[in-house]
């Protein structure tokens, strides 16, 4: 169903106290530099209270109170960036914005394509450029109410953004024990000139998206399956998302017919988050850009065979990055001179990729602003193509995989039979 919102109004919101002189150059780290200049949304659903109805007036001053608040902790994000080298934390403040929805809550989560929500966000996800975060509070027909938040991936990763909308539902529900973030990221990745690489490569609107819910009963049934590779002897079974990973791609490479294209190299990435592999490690509250992608190279076959045995290359391909890959990340420009070539391969059309990321066991549901964890958490369509993202479901018994292909991909990949044995739509 489309979704019709109306804008009732707008403010700036600011810290709740100014930024010290010492910190208001905020440099953006060399993993800063190289992300993509889109915005990292998040979609919060939160029903009716069937008894007391939620005062959504203040509700949302509540909401304004506790986020003049948060900003005082993540002074970045009430600055402006700035060419891609600083932010400037001048205390200028971020965009909130009430929006009136004229549908019911619950018809939107039945019945609402991914492309749809981003009409509840205060942002369009390509658009990411001073503003590093903005909040679009949603009221449903029916009371319920939607948080649309963007937060600006130049400046943070998706364990950042989740971490911020963690903290701040902990500071809106009164608590003070709050684990403070950390801005040490450009000290540890100083930025460098980065001049040859542009940072929007891959940002596209052409872009068809679907939501595919895989079960607690398909997902184990994929690992079982892949679980009989001669590589995995004496091994852990496949997870989850290693599971998902194999069968997405290989219903992938059928219905796009990968095969016929010899001449392209066919890649798949996953993110790893890096505050694991420093040394010695960081807490997950230290902000910033703190990913680099494992690269796996499959074979085109697609037997069951193979892919049995891609789990094992995914699981090598992630095992590579580790504190000696984050100690050269650090030193030398080899990273920067290793992106660029592949960003040109990508232009040329050499080379062709399946990016999976996932979100899952992140704090996602974990978003209790005192009114109740919400009932579905997760994301609108995004800006690239051939691009998948896991989520956990809301009641926690499976998974959410967000597709993002072109048309004509997307056209076959959703009516593949195999594919369609385990999902649900």
């Amino acid at each position: 169903m489309k979704l019709e919102i109306e804008i009732i109004s707008k403010e700036i919101i600011k810290p709740s106290s100014p930024t010290p002189d010492h910190l208001h150059h905020y440099k953006l780290s060399f993993l800063d530099q190289l992300s993509p200049p889109v915005y990292n949304p998040l979609i919060l659903l939160y029903p009716t209270d069937g008894e007391l109805k939620f005062n959504n007036l203040e509700k949302y001053n509540e909401l304004k109170q506790s986020l003049s608040q948060i900003l005082a902790y993540y002074y970045p994000l009430a600055g402006r960036i700035k060419d891609n080298r600083f932010v400037d934390c001048n205390d200028e403040g971020i965009l909130y914005l009430q929006a009136q929805v004229s549908s019911k809550l619950s018809d939107a989560v039945d019945n609402t394509e991914p492309t749809e929500f981003k009409k509840l966000l205060p942002f369009e996800l390509d658009q990411a450029q001073e503003f590093p975060l903005g909040i679009q509070f949603n009221i449903f027909k029916c009371g319920g109410i939607c948080l649309g938040l963007c937060l600006s991936h130049k400046i943070a990763d998706a364990l950042s953004t989740l971490t911020f909308v963690k903290t701040w539902a902990a500071i809106a529900r009164g608590e003070v024990d709050i684990a403070c973030p950390e801005f040490v990221s450009a000290t540890l990745f100083p930025p460098r000139n980065i001049s040859g690489f542009n940072p929007a490569t891959g940002i596209t609107k052409n872009v068809a998206t679907k939501r595919f819910v895989f079960r607690s009963t398909s997902i184990e049934s994929l690992r079982a399956r892949y679980a009989t590779s001669t590589s995995l002897e004496n091994q852990r079974p496949p997870s989850r998302i290693e599971a998902l990973s194999v069968f997405i791609w290989s219903r992938f490479t059928a219905a796009t017919e990968v095969e016929s294209s010899p001449s392209k190299k066919y890649l798949m990435l996953h993110p790893v988050n890096l505050r694991r592999r420093m040394n010695p490690p960081l807490p997950e509250h230290s902000f910033g850009n703190y990913y680099r992608l494992a690269i796996t190279i499959p074979s085109t076959d697609s037997s069951r065979e193979e892919n049995c045995d891609l789990v094992n290359k995914i699981r090598s391909s992630i095992s590579k990055i580790d504190k000696e890959y984050v100690r050269k990340l650090q030193e030398g420009n080899e990273h920067l001179d290793f992106i660029k070539e592949r960003a040109d391969s990508f232009i040329r059309g050499e080379m062709a990729t399946l990016n999976f990321t996932s979100l899952c066991r992140f704090p996602l549901y974990e978003a209790d602003f005192g009114w109740s964890k919400p009932m579905w958490a997760g994301s609108p369509s995004l800006t690239f193509k051939n691009l998948v993202v896991f989520m956990d479901t809301a009641c926690g018994d499976g998974i959410e995989a967000l597709v993002h292909l072109k048309e004509e991909d997307m056209a076959k990949f959703k009516e593949d039979e195999e594919l369609l044995q385990f999902v649900t739509c």
